[in-house]
C-alpha cells in the first residue's frame, strides 16, 4: 500500500521547501543529482534516474541517476514508445508498474538490479515533454496518488535544470562555434595593419554577426563583416554556412557583387526565412584602392589623414535572400590612400533604443581617426557607449599603412 496521506502530505511540504530554496543554488547537474538523491529518500526509493528526451533522435537519454550509475556509464538510450520510460514519454503521463517483467522494460540494467516496482512522471517544459523521471523498488510496492503527485513535483523541478542545462549546452557549443568562425588573431598582411572586437548583447556570447580577412590568390585581400539576425546557436549556425559559401565563392569571381549575387542564392535556398546583411570589400595587391560591395549591411566609415571621417557612399542593394526581383547588386571602387582607416561594423556598434540610427552613426564618425588600427580600434570601443550592449557588435579596422 502507498504511505498514507499524512505522511505524503509531510513529505511535499519538505520537498517544496528544499527545492525552492536549496536546490536553487545549484548548478543544473548538481540540482539533478541533489534531486534524486533527496526523491529517493523521501519516498523510500531504491533507484532513482532522469532520461531527458534527444529530440533529433526521439530518443530517451540516461542523464543522471541514484542506485542506477551504471546507465550512465553505459550511455543508456531509450527509444520513445518503447518500455517503460519509453511509455511515460509517449503518453505523457505517469505510468505505474507494479510487477516489472522483461516485457515492461527495454533497459537490461533495470532487470539486472533487481527492480520490482516502478513509477515514472514526465518532464515537461512549456508543455512538452522533455524526459521522464521515475524511481524502482526492490520489493514489490504500490505505489499510490501520493507518491505520483510528489515525483510529478520533483519533475517539474527538474525540467527547470534540464532547461539550464539544455542552455548550458548550447551556450557552450555557440562559443565553440564562435572560436572556430572568429579569427583569433588577425592575419598579418603587407602593406595594412588589422584590428577587430567582437562584443555579445546578450548571454549566450555568440549571434550571427562576424568578420573576416583573407588573402587571395590573385594577391587582393578580402574584408568581410555580416550580421545573421537572432542569438544564440541557431544563429550562429546559419552565419557559420553564409561564412564558409562566401569564402568559396570569393575563389571563382573576383567582383563583390557576383560574389554577394551568388551568396544570396545559397541563402535564398538554403537559409530561407533568415535575415542576414553582409559587406564584402577587396583590397588592391597595392593597397591604393578598395572594391566593395553590400547587402543591406552598414556602409563602413572611412578616414582620411587630415580630413573628417564619412560614410562610404555606396549603391543600396538589399539584405541577402530577400530580393525576389533579383536585381543586379553593385560594386563600388573608393582610393585607400597611405594612412587612411576603413572602419566596418554591425549595427549593434550604432542603434539605440529611443533614438535614431543616425545619431550613432554621427557619434562614429566623430570618433573615427586616419590612427593606427589599433588604437583606432580601442578608441571607438571606448566610445560608442558598449558597457551594456543590446545587440551584437562585430567591429573590424583596416588602416592603409602611411609611406611616408
Amino acid at each position: 500500500m502507498g504511505l498514507d496521506s499524512k505522511r505524503n502530505g509531510e513529505r511535499l511540504r519538505r520537498l517544496e521547501a528544499i527545492t525552492d530554496a536549496t536546490l536553487s543554488r545549484l548548478d543544473a547537474s548538481d540540482l539533478l543529482d541533489e534531486l534524486l538523491e533527496r526523491v529517493r529518500d523521501l519516498l523510500g526509493a531504491d533507484t532513482a534516474a532522469i532520461l531527458l528526451l534527444d529530440p533529433h533522435s526521439r530518443q530517451l537519454v540516461a542523464t543522471a541517476a541514484k542506485g542506477l550509475e551504471e546507465e550512465i556509464r553505459q550511455g543508456v538510450r531509450v527509444p520513445v514508445g518503447r518500455g517503460f520510460a519509453g511509455r511515460v514519454a509517449q503518453t505523457g503521463r505517469p505510468v505505474v508498474v507494479a510487477e516489472v517483467t522483461a516485457e515492461d522494460v527495454v533497459n537490461p540494467i533495470l532487470l539486472e538490479k533487481g527492480i520490482r516496482s516502478l513509477l515514472g512522471v514526465p518532464i515537461l517544459a512549456a508543455g512538452e515533454v522533455v524526459g521522464v523521471l521515475h524511481v524502482g523498488m526492490l520489493s514489490p510496492y504500490e505505489f499510490g496518488a501520493d507518491d505520483i503527485q510528489l515525483l510529478e513535483l520533483a519533475a517539474d523541478r527538474a525540467g527547470t535544470a534540464g532547461q539550464i542545462r539544455g542552455q548550458k549546452l548550447e551556450q557552450a557549443a555557440a562559443l565553440a562555434l564562435q572560436r572556430s568562425l572568429l579569427p583569433g588573431t588577425l592575419p598579418r598582411v603587407p602593406g595594412v595593419e588589422l584590428a577587430a572586437r567582437y562584443v555579445p548583447g546578450h548571454d549566450f556570447g555568440i549571434g550571427g554577426d562576424w568578420y573576416d580577412v583573407f588573402t587571395l590568390p590573385s594577391g587582393w585581400l578580402g574584408v568581410v563583416i555580416g550580421d545573421v539576425s537572432g542569438h544564440g546557436l541557431a544563429s550562429a549556425v546559419v552565419m557559420g554556412r553564409v561564412r564558409s559559401a562566401l569564402r568559396a565563392y570569393t575563389l571563382i569571381t573576383d567582383d563583390p557583387a557576383e560574389a554577394l549575387s551568388l551568396l544570396d542564392r545559397k541563402v535564398r535556398h538554403f537559409e530561407a526565412g533568415s535575415l542576414t546583411t553582409a559587406l564584402y570589400a577587396m583590397i588592391s595587391p597595392d593597397r591604393g584602392t578598395v572594391r566593395v560591395s553590400t547587402a543591406g549591411h552598414p556602409p563602413p566609415v572611412l578616414a582620411l589623414p587630415g580630413a573628417r571621417a564619412t560614410v562610404m557612399r555606396l549603391p543600396a542593394d538589399p539584405p541577402l535572400g530577400v530580393d525576389i526581383q533579383h536585381r543586379p547588386r553593385r560594386t563600388a571602387t573608393v582610393e585607400l590612400p597611405p594612412g587612411a582607416a576603413l572602419v566596418c561594423y554591425t549595427d549593434g556598434l550604432v542603434e539605440r533604443r529611443g533614438e535614431v540610427i543616425d545619431e550613432g552613426v554621427e557619434r562614429l564618425i566623430d570618433v573615427v581617426k586616419a590612427a593606427p588600427a589599433e588604437a583606432l580600434c580601442a578608441g571607438i570601443m571606448a566610445t560608442m557607449g558598449l558597457e551594456r550592449p543590446t545587440d551584437d557588435v562585430a567591429l573590424l579596422v583596416v588602416r592603409r599603412f602611411d609611406d611616408r
